[in-house]
């Protein structure tokens, strides 16, 4: 008898995560800058409220979360940047 995954099948691996990262990527690609300033200001404002309700840690790799809001709003300056660059 075949096994065939399911949803509610626990064993088997699911890469979702791996087609989310294509799909940021190709909206990165298509979009430039304005990709860049729009997952960067989410991603601040998501640490933000994360902050402020407490978290000091994140999973992320720079893990205090301070320097993920520095990071990120050096990202979104970034993409800004690069809008300006791309409208004059």
């Amino acid at each position: 008898m075949s096994h065939h995954a399911t949803d509610s099948d626990t064993t088997t691996y699911d890469p979702l995560r791996l087609c989310v990262f294509a799909t940021i990527a190709l909206l990165g690609w298509l979009l430039g800058p304005v990709a860049l300033l729009g997952f960067a200001a989410l991603g601040f404002a998501g640490y933000w409220k994360a902050w402020r309700g407490g978290l000091e840690r994140s999973r992320c790799v720079l893990r205090d979360t301070r320097l993920v809001l520095a990071y990120l709003a050096a990202l979104a300056v970034a993409g800004a940047a690069g809008i300006w660059f791309w409208v004059t």
